[in-house]
Order: C-alpha cells, then structure tokens, then sequence
C-alpha cells in the first residue's frame, strides 16, 4: 500500500473523531487534535484559509486514514514561510506512513506553493517526531522555553527547519509515491 494526501473533507468527520480517540495515548501530552464535531468543523474551515493547508494522509488504495500534516501561517511575499504540523493514528503509526506523508507535503510546500522554508516545533520528549523531521533533512535551529501551550500547559520545544534547497539534496526517493494526491 502507498500513502496519499488530500485536502480534509466535511464527510471525514466520522472517521477522523474516531481515529483521533483510539489514538489518544499516542498523541499525549505532544498534541490535541480536534475532537468533538464543533472542533472538527472548526478545524475545516481553518483549513480553508489562505494562511493554511490541510492534508489527511491516507493508504492507498484502501482509503484508511493514517494522520494528518498541516502547514500553518503561510506567508508569502519574500519570507515565503510556514509553520509545519503532523500526528498519526493508531494502529499506523511506526509504520513509516507519517514520514511518506510529511514528504509528500514538503514536496506541495516547496513545489506547488513556492515555499522558501518550513519550521517544525516539537517537544523534546517527543523522539519518534523528531526522527520523523530528521529523516526528512530537516536540521534542528534552537530551543524555546515554554515556547507553545498544549494541553493547557506552556511546553519547551526544539526548532526544527527545512529549506527548499536542503530538501531538494536530502529527499530520499523511497519516499515518492505514485499515488494521487489533490492540492
């Protein structure tokens, strides 16, 4: 099976809630997604924005949703920048889905939406993300005390960040896919 990206649809809710509760122990303390229809909706429509892109990664061609990688506070114009976000579902995680999917956005970033660079802020506790951006050739920049509140607590986090030009010498090509994707 391959991973492929799409844009996150109204008609996902269910299986996103459902995804999003079985993975609960997997995704704290390091991220809350959505989880009640009024957030779902919330989310959607932040999805929509000129600001951000939304991707549900999903296994081709079974349709199984695996995670979901979001770019937020695109900026255009000579900076040319967002902010990059992702967290699977279980039972796919430790799979390597995650890390085709993140690819798969890098490449939408760098390619289609002109990006300059991309900036991942994780929670050093948080291994298995920071081996996910490693892979990529993402190159870790600083420390942040306190940096994001998540779960209602004000958490550390490492800077991690990309450039279009170190993700053209780093991509590693087992992780292209074939699949269909839509912007």
């Amino acid at each position: 099976m391959r991973v492929a990206i799409r844009a996150p649809r109204a008609k996902d809710q269910t299986e996103y809630l459902a995804a999003v509760h079985r993975s609960r122990r997997l995704h704290r303390p390091w991220v809350y997604p959505p989880s009640s229809p009024r957030l779902f909706r919330a989310y959607l429509a932040r999805s929509r924005q000129h600001t951000h892109k939304s991707y549900v990664a999903f296994l081709w061609p079974s349709g199984a949703m695996v995670g979901v990688v979001s770019l937020s506070e695109i900026v255009r114009g000579p900076f040319r920048s967002a902010y990059l976000g992702y967290y699977g579902f279980a039972p796919h995680n430790a799979r390597g889905y995650m890390t085709a999917a993140v690819g798969l956005v890098l490449a939408k970033a760098f390619r289609m939406l002109k990006l300059h660079r991309l900036e991942a802020n994780i929670q050093p506790s948080n291994r298995p993300s920071v081996a996910l951006v490693r892979r990529l050739g993402f190159k870790r920049e600083g420390y942040s005390p306190r940096y994001l509140k998540v779960g209602g607590r004000w958490r550390d986090h490492e800077r991690w960040a990309i450039l279009k030009e170190e993700w053209m010498r780093a991509r590693p090509r087992r992780l292209s896919s074939n699949a269909p994707t839509s912007p």
